[in-house]
């Protein structure tokens, strides 16, 4: 067993992805093709306000070689966060690199952007979604939903592929070279005492991989590294006793509302006992108004049908 520093931390995530080699290494992992060419864009940004999430991205441009043998140029733009966020975030920074001129070909005879593929490496799940890596890719169809060979560069440019990793749902799982890779981001590998360190299987790794853990074993002792890891953490402290507080003031608003509804119900209900009871006045003084006119065909004087009826003979008056 190997202990590594735990790259969920942006320090650490950031120390390991500035290594070319290591960044190719799992970039190229993810992307399941080969990247010849790879170089670290001047974009990086790590948001650690002490009221947001952290949310930590990097983007590269790659030349990478498709499964035919086409060489391509894209931008890779690598995000990823310890908490669930708003998906408004990944759209801000994703609509950046569309409004960005240097995204550009550099053929000067073309003046398409660079093809974009975002890589989301979530501290959170998606919901029903169980797989760890979900990788959400473009078609091109007829109007009969029919698959259209080849690609163009003006569709390209406007559109974008993903890929998406859970870590939650990494569970040490071994079912190919990506996921024995993802395991260094396994959170159940933790120290109890310690969530700065991870306790890696050396073994389940592919050997050309073994630079990875390398560049994760200099991370855990990089006095610098562990600094910012105990920043980090007094940050995500911070954040965590925000929200408790925030939810425990959404909670009392909540009460209060359920009990200004629960008063609102009960004066409705006295509305309603009203006017039942005026509708049973109103009913009352009908059958009152029906009787006196009897009494009255009869030949009946108000003063007879007061006593007759034990009403006062005003009220006689008033229901004429």
């Amino acid at each position: 067993m190997t202990l590594i520093a735990n790259p969920i931390y942006d320090s650490v995530f950031k120390y390991m992805m500035e290594d070319e080699k290591v960044a190719n290494i799992l970039l190229s992992a993810l992307l399941k093709k080969e990247i010849l060419e790879l170089q670290l864009r001047q974009h990086e940004y790590t948001n650690t306000q002490r009221t947001n999430i952290s949310l930590f991205r990097m983007d590269f441009s790659a030349k990478i070689k498709d499964g035919n043998g086409e060489e391509h140029l894209v931008l890779i733009e690598l995000q990823k966060t310890w908490l669930p966020t708003e998906t408004l975030r990944f759209r801000q920074y994703l609509g950046t690199h569309y409004l960005n001129k240097d995204n550009v070909c550099e053929d000067p005879d073309s003046h398409f952007g660079l093809p974009i593929i975002s890589i989301y490496i979530l501290g959170h799940t998606l919901g029903e979604l169980k797989e760890p890596v979900i990788y959400v890719r473009r078609r091109y169809l007829d109007y009969e939903d029919n698959v259209i060979e080849g690609k163009d560069k003006f569709i390209e440019s406007l559109t974008h592929d993903s890929i998406i990793v859970q870590i939650p749902f990494l569970q040490k799982r071994t079912r190919n070279r990506l996921e024995r890779l993802l395991n260094i981001f396994d959170q159940n590998s933790c120290l109890k005492n310690d969530g700065h360190l991870l306790e890696i299987d050396e073994n389940l790794f592919h050997k050309e991989d073994f630079p990875v853990l390398t560049r994760l074993l200099k991370a855990g002792v990089a006095p610098d590294v562990r600094r910012s890891m105990d920043v980090e953490d007094e940050i995500l402290s911070e954040i965590e006793a925000r929200d408790t507080a925030l939810m425990q003031k959404d909670q009392l608003i909540q009460q209060k509302n359920q009990q200004i509804e629960q008063k609102n119900q009960q004066l409705e209900q006295k509305d309603q006992q009203l006017e039942q009871k005026d509708q049973q006045l109103e009913q009352k003084d009908q059958l009152i108004r029906s009787m006196i006119r009897m009494m009255e065909q009869e030949g009946l004087s108000e003063e007879q049908i007061a006593r007759k009826l034990g009403l006062p003979v005003e009220q006689i008056r008033s229901l004429k």
